[in-house]
């Protein structure tokens, strides 16, 4: 049996196609005029695919027993064959620069069995598109976190990548995938579930990316992450026109602390609707030129707690002290005394949702800045699945 080990150069791979030696073509008395008793074998050939296709493997004159495909590191890429037994398509596409090797055994006429091997080798990516998940594999998390994937590059096949991406969870939570702007500017996919997660859920995600073409470039892995949701139901609701800050678990109020919102009439009001607890960042410095305020301020805060990306936090302010429960006169974020941070700190979780209310603010979370899903109805963010309408 003869065996080649062909590497198909770009320009040639869209319209290759390899014809597998057989056993028989390979001996010469099987060359012969006379054609052995048992039979003619199966004229096998192998597709090699261009980059984002899937492998096909065909069978002229017989048809195809089986069909292993696998990669350098030994993964197979499985797949099926048509009815009829004479084709067979591999289920997921093949990779950018991976080479594969196909071991086929087919029958021809009378029943004849041959093997046969081939390797092939797909053209390296020009680009690579990666991305960065969240939360974190094997954190467990508030029940407003979703699970938030954000790509280096553009995407604009996001129906082709959507259908990559799959979420199980141990209680069949209902959910759904939106794309969005992250702030950075970069293309963003996130997964909410209708309502907030119920306590101890456990969600996995496989992102079978790998072969698939973003539009702006290639994957070329796949990836798994995993985390859990806290045992308890905990939302921080931050009412701006009273002035405090109330912690409620499993519905029932457990704390109630004074605090001081963003100063009204102005660009140092604060956000309203849902904002998630995106970290729990300690003592930073916090600078108002980087949001824009000026020379307002600059100096370190502790026990901060951001959430938005635009720079909205909960943190230690005991500079304005006096204005806890009695009036709004932060530069955006919301404040508390040394004490009450320190404490509510320690209890609040990543993930945790702060619903913020108050007339006097700069309006609603936006879905990009940090975690602001939630601000959506459920009709509104379904429709942000590229998969819908």
């Amino acid at each position: 049996m003869l065996r080649t080990h062909i590497r198909i150069p770009l320009f040639l791979i869209a319209a290759a196609s390899l014809t597998a030696c057989s056993t028989a073509a390979a001996d010469p008395q099987a060359a012969s005029p006379k054609a052995p008793a048992d039979g003619t074998p199966a004229k096998v050939t192998v597709t090699p695919p261009a980059a984002g296709q899937p492998v096909r493997v065909t069978a002229a004159g017989g048809t195809l027993a089986t069909v292993k495909v696998v990669d350098e590191d030994g993964t197979e890429l499985a797949g099926r064959t048509a009815a009829g037994g004479t084709s067979w398509a591999s289920d997921r596409k093949a990779a950018p620069g991976t080479t594969y090797t196909v071991e086929v055994t087919s029958r021809g006429a009378g029943g004849k069995e041959t093997k046969d091997r081939k390797s092939f080798s797909t053209p390296d990516a020009d680009k690579v598109n990666k991305l960065t998940l969240a939360p974190g594999k094997n954190t467990t998390v508030g029940i407003a976190h979703p699970l938030s994937i954000v790509f280096d590059r553009p995407v604009t096949n996001k129906a082709d990548v959507e259908r990559q991406l799959k979420v199980t969870t141990s209680n069949g939570t209902e959910g759904s995938w939106g794309w969005l702007k992250d702030y950075s500017g970069r293309d963003r996919a996130d997964w909410r579930p209708r309502a907030y997660w119920k306590p101890g859920t456990k969600v996995t995600l496989d992102a079978t990316l790998n072969g698939t073409d973003s539009g702006d470039g290639w994957f070329v892995r796949d990836y798994r992450t995993g985390f859990t949701v806290a045992s308890q139901a905990q939302v921080i609701k931050v009412d701006l026109d009273r002035k405090k800050l109330s912690v409620v678990r499993d519905g029932r109020t457990v704390r109630t602390i004074p605090v001081s919102g963003g100063t009204p009439g102005g660009d140092k009001r604060s956000w309203r609707g849902t904002a998630v607890l995106m970290a729990k960042e300690g003592t930073i410095n916090m600078n108002s030129e980087t949001v824009g305020l000026g020379d307002a301020y600059d100096k370190d805060v502790d026990y901060s707690m951001r959430l938005t990306w635009s720079g909205m936090y909960a943190h230690a302010a005991p500079w304005n002290a006096r204005w806890f429960g009695n009036a709004n006169k932060s530069s955006g974020c919301i404040g508390m005394s040394d004490e009450n941070a320190a404490s509510f700190y320690a209890s609040v979780r990543v993930g945790d949702p702060f619903e913020i209310t108050g007339e006097d603010t700069k309006g609603v979370v936006a879905e990009g800045n940090g975690y602001g899903a939630w601000n959506l109805d459920w009709t509104a963010w379904q429709a942000k699945s590229a998969l819908r309408g």
